[in-house]
């Protein structure tokens, strides 16, 4: 069957990216997707199937001239942009990638799309860490606190997208993304390592999890429905920014008990508190008002948190 259009997936090796291009694949699109070093396909692309269809092309979106090689060469309908460093953690260890590829990527796709007049969709991953400790639901207008350098890049970015869409006519947005999960997340994040470190006590009674402040809560979605609402935004006709998001809170205590309890364990007999895990700009609450992008284009989140928990752990063991 002939694909009915192309689209470019830059940042195609993460958790987001995978799961973008295997949805885009099976609606009949030719994908391209780039990674820092193509020539190593992860893991979970074969776990998902993506190494006979998807197009793999080396490109750092920091490197504006080749940038603008793939993008005159590709042309293709749509760009999705998830190509970033993604840890919070990291960002304070090493801020100047963190700003570089997040900042200086967002302004070379941009300058690039403008000076190839490029007239397709263009879609920024942005993040709730903008808004730092949300007391009510976030929307796109919610009053913006950002308190690490992760979030002071996405915040630029952010600006950005707007300004060039509002200056120069490009038809750019942003998605800002709460917190979602999928068995294809990065190791260093939370939720990888309270599953992870669940069934390891599960096999041995005598393992332990280390965490740092246990007060914070999130809004945790599934990765797999928040690719369709990216892409759901970046085809619809009014280029406007949106929140993606539950709208659900849930505390990481919580999130741990619902995870042992499943594993028909206590928690309280493995869990350790390390103080050097807890950092003093840690957000403690963190939620989104799914509201808008509901009403304006029909999108939600299906899967509640034990939903996810399950699904996470049944992955993790049978794999």
């Amino acid at each position: 069957m002939t694909p009915t259009k192309k689209a470019l997936v830059i940042g195609a090796s993460g958790q987001d990216g995978s799961l973008l291009c295997l949805s885009l694949l099976k609606k009949n699109y030719s994908v391209v997707g780039t990674s820092r070093n193509s020539c190593i396909s992860p893991k979970h692309h074969s776990t998902l199937g993506l190494e006979k269809d998807l197009i793999l092309k080396t490109c750092n979106i920091t490197d504006v001239l080749n940038l603008r090689k793939l993008i005159s060469e590709e042309y293709p309908d749509e760009i999705y942009n998830l190509a970033a460093q993604s840890s919070v953690g990291k960002s304070f260890t090493n801020p100047s990638e963190t700003i570089e590829s997040i900042v200086n990527g967002t302004l070379n796709l941009l300058e690039t799309c403008k000076e190839l007049k490029y007239r397709g969709n263009i879609f920024f991953a942005g993040s709730s860490e903008i808004f730092g400790t949300t007391e009510v639901p976030a929307t796109v207008n919610h009053s913006q606190n950002p308190s690490n350098p992760y979030a002071v890049a996405k915040q630029a970015s952010f600006n950005l997208v707007k300004i060039y869409r509002q200056i120069h006519g490009l038809k750019c947005k942003t998605g800002i993304l709460f917190n979602h999960e999928s068995p294809f997340r990065g190791n260093q994040f939370v939720t990888q390592k309270i599953i992870s470190s669940a069934i390891n006590c599960l096999k041995d009674k005598n393992k332990k999890l280390e965490l740092g402040n246990l007060g914070i809560s999130r809004d945790w979605g599934w990765a797999e429905e928040y690719v369709e609402a990216i892409q759901i935004i970046n085809n619809s006709n009014s280029s406007k920014d949106h929140v993606i998001c539950t709208g659900k809170l849930t505390k990481l205590i919580d999130f741990v008990s619902i995870t042992f309890e499943k594993l028909n364990l206590n928690y309280n007999e493995h869990l350790i508190i390390n103080k050097n895990y807890i950092r003093q700009t840690d957000i403690v609450k963190s939620f989104g008002n799914p509201k808008p992008l509901f009403d304006e284009l029909k999108w939600k989140a299906e899967l509640n948190i034990d939903e996810i928990i399950e699904k996470l752990i049944e992955f993790k063991i049978s794999h």
